[in-house]
């Protein structure tokens, strides 16, 4: 796509932020994003900028309890902000927290662009042998 500009990789974002590629921290990320109901919850504060809390419950259909303990997860890893504002809470995304998952995924994405993925690189090709 012509002026698109091209996808980060790992050096460039590395460069950028040092955290960035911590293993630690995309490990975390990519726990809080391990359930289905968590991606639920993503996706949802996608749609709506803020929701409050009981709007979530609603539309992800699970016990109040429940969705609590989601966004308890995923206010941990830092994906979700919750602002009180009595007597409700509104959640909303916090896109910075997923830059060192995103930089690795895009990392991924720009060697497998370019060709670098496919194929098993340290084992011969069958026809080789």
């Amino acid at each position: 796509m012509p002026g698109k500009a091209p996808a980060p990789t790992l050096e460039s974002v590395a460069s950028v932020t040092p955290k960035a590629l911590d293993s630690e921290s995309i490990a975390r990320i990519a726990r809080a994003l391990g359930h289905p109901a968590r991606i639920q919850i993503v996706r949802l504060l996608l749609e709506k900028p803020s929701c409050i809390g009981y709007d979530i419950v609603e539309d992800v259909g699970l016990a109040q309890s429940t969705v609590s303990e989601h966004l308890r997860i995923l206010k941990a890893a830092g994906i979700v902000i919750g602002e009180i504002s009595r007597p409700r809470v509104c959640y909303s995304l916090n896109p910075e927290s997923l830059r060192p998952l995103t930089a690795l995924l895009d990392a991924v994405m720009d060697k497998d662009v370019r060709g670098q993925l496919s194929g098993a690189i340290c084992c011969p090709a069958e026809d080789a042998l």
